[in-house]
């Protein structure tokens, strides 16, 4: 492929294979055109719909090298989704970052069967040849971070109906989360539309309605069942988030954006906020680009804004497979007729290079020989100077290793010294504070175990109650109260059931 940048191209056209709709930009003006074709100078950027292909999240240990992270992902993922081994499918990953897995590199698997992007990019192929950058659709909003577009943080759902498609994708601060297809594209919720209705509409009156009527003032006859179709979305969409914050350990989804690529007078940032309960706004932003009057889909802005994003600053996820040539130089014919041109422009030169470097040659010689007698000179005497030198050197660096190892003990000393008078008060004082803790969640210390190493000091506290929550609200406070000063982890609850009791075992980590 060839290494241009996006800098590089004088224009960028962006790409909806699904409706087979183009939109160029240059500067920051952008147009739909419907007679899109190859040029080698336009930057062409397109995207997958979130059902053509498999997430998943898998964790490869950290042992692996970079140069087989790629196979061990490949590997593994065939195994955990039972992939057919018989398909070379498209694998991408971004990895993301867990503090608590210090073993593991965690990343989100991007799958796709080569098949399907045959298909999908067939047309658009025909017409402009390349395509520089196919990224899957919910990466795309990680423009609206790295641009501020969206300045806050906290844990963002975006929702967004398609045609073809409809999905949701979740990102917490900032970085992309959780993503699902939905089973309410335009198309799906035009077949759902009738079912209720009870008669066929035609799916361009659908469309139509959707685009036109506000469902707050219409007095149409579908309004009835375009509410039950609404409620019928949304709560679909309230249980994947009901899992999503379960799954995620998310305390709460501070905000829903929500959109469509079409442009709708019903507000559905409104009906959301009114379905879900949760703050929401419209999905379209302002992106800083000009255009020609016409509705832009979300999407179609979107990758216009991931190409003038910084390489750092995006995720390295490209299924492309439609690469531009190289550049003349860098095909093996091309280097072969330059290699060509240039033996014989060698053959030509050849007799006087050889006469002028042999007269150079012979010049040069002179001149060293002049120069090595005077160099020889000056080698000698530098030589005996740095033997003296290193006499002296030898005689100070054994001195100076005598006060290191003295100073070294020393220091051991004062150390022994000054953890015997601090930390074993602490000790004391810590089991002092952590026992008021336990009486007041009424939790009983059945036995307690101290151990240290270089790195680590950990108390190890047997507790003992009547209520398994007694615990975990203990847990919770400790953890606000003396954050910063310990670490506290509890692995597990276990009820015994001669005692009607629970036990569990809390290590205290002295930070």
């Amino acid at each position: 492929m060839s290494k241009k940048t996006e800098d590089s191209f004088s224009s960028v056209i962006s790409v909806n294979p699904y409706k087979d709709t183009y939109l160029s930009g240059v500067s920051s003006f952008l147009s739909s055109t419907e007679t899109a074709q190859f040029s080698k100078e336009q930057y062409a950027i397109s995207y997958l719909n979130t059902k053509d292909f498999i997430n998943s999240q898998i964790s490869i240990s950290k042992n692996i090298p970079d140069e087989d992270l790629h196979d061990a992902i490949s590997n593994k993922i065939y195994d955990e989704l039972a992939l057919d081994q018989a398909v070379t499918y498209q694998i991408q990953f971004i990895e993301t970052f867990n503090s608590l897995d210090e073993d593991n590199r965690n990343f989100h698997v991007f799958v796709i069967d080569p098949l399907t992007i045959a298909e999908t990019f067939e047309t658009t192929v025909e017409k402009i040849k390349y395509l520089d950058v196919i990224v899957p659709s919910p990466l795309l909003l990680k423009s609206l971070y790295a641009k501020e577009i969206v300045e806050t943080s906290g844990v963002h759902c975006y929702i967004y109906f398609q045609e073809n498609d409809a999905f949701i994708t979740v990102y917490n601060e900032k970085e992309f989360l959780y993503t699902k297809s939905i089973n309410y594209s335009f198309l799906q919720m035009h077949e759902r539309f009738c079912e209720l209705y009870g008669e066929r509409v035609e799916f361009g009156d659908f469309i139509d309605f959707l685009s036109n009527q506000n469902l707050r003032e219409t007095d149409s006859a579908y309004k009835e069942y375009f509410i039950k179709l609404y409620k019928e979305i949304f709560a679909n969409i309230n249980d994947i988030l009901t899992y999503v914050r379960r799954a995620y350990e998310l305390e709460k989804i501070e905000h829903v954006f929500i959109g469509s690529q079409i442009q709708t007078l019903t507000k559905l940032d409104e009906m959301s906020e009114v379905e879900l309960g949760i703050k929401s706004s419209n999905f379209e932003f302002d992106y800083g680009f000009k255009s020609d009057g016409a509705y832009v889909d979300q999407l179609h802005a979107l990758m216009h804004v991931y190409t003038t994003l910084p390489v750092e600053e995006k995720y390295n996820c490209n299924f492309t497979t439609y690469y531009r040539p190289p550049k003349f130089v860098h095909r093996e014919s091309g280097k072969i007729l330059i290699l060509i041109a240039a033996s014989l422009t060698l053959a030509l030169i050849y007799p006087v290079t050889y006469w002028i470097l042999t007269y150079a040659q012979t010049l040069q010689y002179d001149l060293l020989k002049v120069e090595y007698a005077e160099l020889h000179t000056e080698r000698t005497t530098r030589q005996a100077t740095i033997r003296n030198k290193e006499a002296v050197k030898t005689k100070v660096t054994t001195l100076l290793n005598h006060e290191k190892k003295d100073y070294a003990e020393k220091k051991s000393t004062l150390i022994k010294i000054h953890d015997v008078k601090v930390n074993y008060p602490m000790k004391a004082k810590l089991l002092a504070n952590l026992t008021k803790d336990l009486n007041k969640f009424n939790i009983g210390l059945d036995s307690l175990s101290y151990t240290e190493d270089e790195q680590l000091k950990t108390f190890t506290l047997n507790l003992i109650s009547t209520k398994d929550k007694s615990i975990t609200k203990m847990l919770e406070y400790l953890t606000k109260t003396y954050d910063g000063k310990f670490d506290f982890s509890l692995r597990h609850i276990e009820l015994k059931s001669k005692s009607k009791k629970y036990f569990s075992e809390l290590k205290v980590n002295i930070l």
